[in-house]
């Protein structure tokens, strides 16, 4: 938490605060969206890339009815007639497993489950056939059962559309689930990346290690001390000026020159890559 994954991709989007100050690029099929107009991000945004934000109860309107919602972005990107869209949002509706659709269609949020809002906003997310899905902690507060399906409707999504997903998440088995590959983030920047089965098996940033190991499995495999693993210590503060690594004051390995030198991100092989100056003594 904290580490700046939802921050990255709402400046992705411009949906970013006004102060913000956004440096590099970010290009999708060839096109940059870092810091151009609404009138280029409206292109791609709610066509080609769609999000599915961590909270449906406030990224859907209180006051208008789910089918109001779904039908307007029809109506604006697509430019179908009332009849068109409210047909195809109750077929969205259907397809992520909604029990009567057509009721739904007609409710407010508040009368829906969180999980059922969060198949809405899935549901929201499909009507374009989109190139390209965001999802941001699209699970948080639903219980496990949920969580299941609603990481079910995303693979559904991307086997038979083709849809690439982007999951931001703190949650390591969730992401098992889902992912092919893993970008881990600590205090805002990217500390490794590579194949999911690499890293999980080998990784190489501490961070990462202890990220895994502090993951509780079914087994409640438990260290030489009897208790569970954890990372010590506190994330640093957004506002927080960081000199050297952002991980040395929890790290184990840390010495003087990860106090006071930030290590770049440097590939180890083709398809990893880790900013750390000890990665060989963390495996």
């Amino acid at each position: 938490s904290g580490a700046g994954k939802s921050q990255l991709f709402h400046a992705v989007l411009g949906l970013q605060a006004k102060n913000a100050n956004l440096t590099g690029s970010a290009r999708f099929q060839g096109r940059e969206l870092l810091n151009v107009s609404n009138k280029v991000l409206n292109t791609v945004r709610g066509t080609a890339i769609n999000i599915i934000f961590q909270d449906p109860m406030t990224a859907l309107n209180p006051y208008l009815k789910i089918g109001k919602q779904l039908s307007e972005v029809l109506q604006v990107h697509e430019r179908l007639n009332q009849q068109e869209a409210r047909k195809r949002s109750i077929n969205a509706l259907a397809e992520v497993k909604i029990p009567k659709p057509e009721k739904c269609y007609n409710q407010y949020p508040h009368e829906l489950s969180g999980g059922m809002r969060q198949r809405v906003m899935i549901a929201m997310a499909l009507l374009t056939n989109p190139k390209l899905i965001i999802a941001d902690e699209p699970t948080t507060a639903l219980d496990v059962g949920v969580q299941t399906e609603i990481i079910t409707l995303l693979k559904k999504a991307h086997n038979q559309n083709n849809t690439s997903i982007v999951l931001i998440t703190h949650d390591v088995p969730l992401v098992a689930g889902l992912c092919d590959r893993l970008v881990v983030m600590y205090a805002g920047k990217i500390v490794e990346t590579g194949k999911l089965d690499e890293i999980h098996n080998h990784a190489l940033h501490p961070y990462t290690r202890a990220l895994i190991n502090a993951t509780p499995n079914y087994s409640l495999q438990i260290n030489s001390t009897g208790k569970l693993d954890t990372i010590a210590g506190n994330p640093p503060s957004p506002n927080e000026v960081i000199k050297g690594c952002a991980f040395a004051p929890r790290c184990e390995l840390a010495d003087k020159r990860c106090e006071n030198e930030s290590p770049e991100l440097e590939s180890i092989n083709k398809t990893q890559s880790v900013a750390c100056f000890h990665m060989s003594e963390s495996q």
